[in-house]
């Protein structure tokens, strides 16, 4: 195993994630269903290592932390079992630290992970740790990226197929175009970048993917969700309706035949299973706030809101910006569309107004434009089947690149209602 023991300039501080550890975040996949104790002398290593703990990616793990290290470690094991990982701080030399873990060793379960946090760089020390079966030595300050990475580097497979990146597309409010955007992007990621695509209809009553990608399936997302003990690859792929040469569709029933209530994490087996069988898994989750959404929207890799310029929107967009602070203090924050901007005779807060209120500034703002959107719904086609010149689909193509990482937003001072507020300027790749 290399060596993790990269040095910091500054010490980490208990607060706010720094920009390099947003980023570095975004590459770590899921860590899998652990425990995992760790035993701290120090508040600055304590608190990267709790705040990890609060992590969505640390979701399915369990965390403990102790204050006190390697010989509270020792007494705290003399009388409970070891967990599948030990994290330990210690301040020792590095002489009496390999007697302190020649102690511990004798209560330890052979088959946890012991990753070990010092203050001593030095290299015999290293080789010695991993002589003797330490998983590996991190030189403090930690952030809490490197927390997270180093139980990725033990506990995540290197070798298996990499997760899906998975998009939530959520409204604002009912009616702000968000399904019908979300089914566009997706449509544009499969065409532009001929990618494996699939878009999971969360509206189970009311959903309108079936419609817009006129497509009439038999089965969809309900038997994937109401029969979860069936649920696996194999089970999802049988359950997908093709759009397109590289899009897929879990579709919603839209039948009101029973009532759909949910517990928390009734979806997290389907997407999970979703994102390990394609690259790109787009949500469109519906305008509801529940246990189940709640989770999914926390979950995804990233969260775009779609949003009409009036002040009811903007209210919901500023509670749902400070909500996905609060509870993704770890990731960026949610992208931004404003749709249906320039409606005639009604009047709206501009796109400059609603940007200053949430500090947050739209990836897009999307033209009021009735007559393509209306022609393209009626006739179960995207927006780029019906006119691919039209400025709107290339607005939907730029928020592909966007959300795809093909491209980046760079703010842009002055931008005229219904232009992107961001330049997008495309990566050489």
């Amino acid at each position: 195993m290399t060596m993790s023991n990269l040095a910091y300039d500054t010490p980490v501080d208990g607060g706010e994630t720094s920009q390099q550890d947003i980023a570095a975040m975004q590459a770590l996949r899921p860590i899998p269903r652990i425990s995992i104790q760790a035993f701290c002398e120090t508040e600055g290593v304590a608190n990267p290592v709790e705040r990890a703990g609060e992590d969505r990616r640390m979701a399915k793990a369990h965390l403990k932390v102790h204050m006190g290290g390697i010989a509270t470690a020792i007494e705290f094991y003399q009388s409970a079992p070891t967990p599948n990982l030990i994290l330990l701080e210690s301040r020792s030399e590095p002489t009496q630290l390999l007697e302190q873990l020649t102690q511990l060793s004798e209560y330890c379960d052979p088959t946890s992970k012991v990753v070990v946090i010092g203050h001593y760089n030095d290299v015999g020390l290293y080789r010695e740790l991993i002589r003797s079966g330490i998983s590996e030595y991190v030189i403090a300050p930690v952030s809490m990226a490197d927390i997270v990475s180093v139980i990725s580097t033990i506990f995540v497979d290197p070798e298996a197929e990499p997760i899906g990146r998975s998009i939530a597309f959520i409204g604002a409010k009912g009616g702000v175009g968000s399904s019908t955007i979300a089914h566009n992007v997706a449509w544009a990621m499969s065409s532009l970048f001929k990618s494996e695509v699939v878009v999971a209809d969360l509206d189970l009553a009311f959903g309108t993917a079936n419609i817009n990608f006129d497509q009439d399936p038999a089965q969809g997302i309900a038997e994937a969700v109401f029969s979860p003990e069936r649920l696996d690859e194999v089970y999802l792929d049988r359950l997908l309706a093709q759009c397109a040469q590289h899009l897929s569709l879990l579709a919603a029933p839209s039948t009101l035949e029973r009532v759909y209530d949910f517990d928390p994490d009734a979806f997290t087996q389907l997407i999970d299973t979703a994102q390990r069988s394609v690259p790109l898994l787009v949500l469109d989750v519906p305008h509801v706030w529940t246990g189940w959404t709640k989770n999914i929207l926390v979950k995804a890799d990233e969260i775009v809101i779609t949003a009409t310029p009036e002040l009811a929107n903007l209210r919901n967009t500023k509670n749902l910006v400070d909500m996905f602070k609060r509870l993704r203090p770890n990731d960026p924050p949610p992208k931004l569309i404003i749709n249906q901007a320039g409606v005639p005779k009604r009047p709206e807060i501009s796109s400059s107004d609603f940007a200053d209120s949430l500090g947050l500034s739209p990836m897009s703002v999307i033209a009021f434009e009735p007559l393509l959107f209306g022609n393209a719904a009626n006739n179960g086609r995207m927006l780029g089947e019906m006119d691919a010149k039209n400025p709107v689909v290339g607005t939907v193509n730029e928020i592909a690149h966007v959300l795809t990482g093909r491209s980046e937003i760079k703010a842009r001072k002055k931008a005229g209602l219904g232009n992107f507020l961001g330049k997008l300027s495309r990566s050489k790749k």
